[in-house]
């Protein structure tokens, strides 16, 4: 059988269950995963090689994920719809992922609807089917199938892993005969530097309270690299002097472990000791700024290093 390879964006509303998906195909953390919507803010590229075996081909899927649809109102939000835009362009599928335990709503509803105007084949994913009895799946499928002709609709539970390797064989299938886009031990396209960030922004979204997380932006300031250590120095970013103190904590408490999580974490994925300074710094209604908000973006923070 011939190989295959194609790019697959993930799309639905914010905390569907993307990132989850994401990270569960690729095996690997490659984007963060909190109880917050709309926690993704850049599209992220996941690889995933899979081995010929009896009724299909060997190939490499390029997963796309995206942040959640909703209705920009601000900078933040534009720049972030503008990503789910570009994540369309030149795919060969999508993968629409909903919520199983929740009603079809508004979210899902513009998600759809986007979906179909790219007149690309749509896969519907029925997310957390392991939260719901068993006798509701399949009027459930059939209530979803109403609403359109998608290639596939495949019940799936990205956190338990659940029916990942029929999606993988369906996504195979559906996509063309073509190249290996990257080397197979290549796992995502983002770069350390980036991934460092998102990791001190999951752990402080993780560890501050609900008016903290969409106040929340990180930027890294320094990235050494030595033959055994990683010196990186970053800011984390809020809106108002109490969010800065929420984040910093009673004596410190609460930014001393958000940096020793995010330390932790990012020894295990990047394989070397890590020395992490992090500072809190007030920028009011950053989310409005759109000079700051380019700077979250890791394609544009490398053509700048390039420039420097």
């Amino acid at each position: 059988m011939a190989f295959r390879s194609g790019f697959v964006s993930i799309i639905g509303k914010p905390n569907a269950g993307k990132s989850t998906l994401l990270n569960a195909l690729v095996g690997e953390k490659v984007a963060i995963v909190t109880r917050k919507p709309q926690t993704t803010r850049n599209r992220i590229l996941g690889m995933v090689n899979v081995e010929r075996k009896t009724g299909h081909s060997a190939g490499q899927i390029v997963l796309i994920d995206t942040p959640g649809i909703h209705k920009p109102i601000n900078s933040l939000n534009r720049r972030m719809m503008q990503e789910v835009y570009d994540a369309l362009e030149g795919c060969n599928l999508l993968l629409l992922i909903v919520d199983a335990t929740a009603k079809f709503g508004p979210g899902d509803e513009a998600a759809l609807n986007l979906a179909k105007k790219t007149g690309l084949p749509i896969f519907l994913l029925l997310n957390k089917v392991d939260a719901i009895e068993k006798q509701k799946l399949l009027p459930l499928i059939a209530r979803y199938k109403e609403l359109h002709d998608f290639a596939e609709v495949i019940p799936i539970s990205a956190l338990k892993k659940q029916a990942l390797d029929t999606l993988l064989a369906a996504v195979i299938k559906a996509l063309p005969e073509g190249p290996r886009y990257f080397p197979k031990d290549q796992l995502t396209d983002q770069p350390e530097r980036f991934l460092a960030a998102e990791i001190i922004r999951e752990k402080a979204i993780l560890t501050s309270k609900d008016e903290v997380p969409h106040a929340i932006a990180v930027l890294v300031d320094g990235f050494e690299e030595k033959p055994k250590l990683i010196r990186i120095r970053a800011t984390i970013y809020v809106e108002r002097e109490g969010q800065k103190g929420i984040l910093i904590g009673a004596g410190g408490a609460t930014i001393k472990k958000i940096g020793t999580d995010a330390r932790q974490e990012l020894e295990s994925i990047l394989g070397a000791h890590i020395f992490l300074e992090l500072f809190v710094k007030v920028q009011p209604n950053w989310r409005q700024n759109e000079a700051l908000v380019r700077q979250l973006d890791w394609r544009r923070q490398l053509e700048q290093l390039s420039t420097e």
